[in-house]
């Protein structure tokens, strides 16, 4: 049984590059939500699931029309970097200038993104099911909804990356200014004290920040920080600032972190 109310597809006759839309009334948000999908062409199925979700300001089309996040799979896919994957790329709930990805009181951002999503996939290309292995990535606060939601439910998540990520949700009000109207639970706040309350069953992790971003300090403290406390994790810093050319030159690696640790028989 659908847990959406209604859903809407684009037409086959009108999808370009193999993006498929669509909108689903959500009972998590309490409203529509919107997400594009992409898979490679006549794929067998069951294929893994890779959610993308975007910063601030964006929404569904970001990570395509930005980065072309599709382009970039397809291409090592070809070249036989990657197995077969499918792309999810969420809107984040559309509250305010951003949701966080995480539970408050506009809406449950979390069972959007961990629930609805991977079953809207199902629906959206044949070769995925609901339950297919899934792994999270985003950049700003999409990174900081990745790492946190991946901690919390390794139960479900296998693989988590952060580009430039947000490490913690106070940092949010550099972006979008007042942040009292989100309500957030102590325990959606760090991505920190996520990892370490759960570190007995945790998601691979990766995150990356360009050298330049004013979010790098706090990515090496966490990355000091988990190094103290024996967590394994895979960092990197490269040259950029926060911005969609650092993004998309590094969204490849973070592909192939993500497949090499989704159990399918990455290359």
């Amino acid at each position: 049984m659908s847990p959406f109310v209604t859903t809407e597809f684009s037409d086959p006759r009108y999808e370009v590059e193999g993006l498929r839309h669509a909108t689903a009334a959500s009972a998590a948000l309490g409203r529509r939500g919107d997400a594009t999908f992409w898979a490679p062409p006549d794929a067998e199925g069951p294929l893994p699931l890779v959610i993308l979700m975007h910063g601030v300001y964006g929404s569904h089309w970001a990570w395509a029309a930005k980065a072309g996040a599709h382009h970039i799979a397809a291409r090592m896919i070809e070249a036989g970097e990657l197995p077969p994957l499918a792309l999810a790329m969420p809107s984040d709930g559309l509250f305010g200038l951003g949701s966080g990805y995480v539970s408050h009181t506009a809406g449950d951002f979390r069972a959007w993104i961990l629930d609805e999503i991977p079953e809207l996939a199902s629906m959206a290309i044949d070769a995925v099911s609901p339950e297919a292995p899934l792994a999270l990535a985003g950049l700003s606060m999409g990174g900081f909804g990745s790492l946190l939601l991946g901690a919390r439910n390794g139960d479900r998540v296998r693989a988590v990356a952060g580009l430039s990520s947000i490490t913690d949700f106070s940092q949010m009000r550099f972006f979008v200014g007042d942040i009292s109207a989100y309500d957030v639970a102590d325990a959606d706040r760090s991505v920190l004290d996520a990892i370490v309350a759960n570190r007995d069953h945790l998601p691979a992790i990766h995150f990356d920040c360009g050298e330049t971003d004013p979010l790098i300090e706090p990515n090496r403290a966490l990355h000091a920080a988990l190094d103290g406390a024996g967590i394994a994790h895979d960092y990197a810093e490269h040259p950029g600032g926060h911005e969609w050319p650092y993004w998309e030159a590094h969204l490849g690696a973070t592909l192939a972190f993500l497949a090499n640790n989704l159990g399918t028989g990455a290359v």
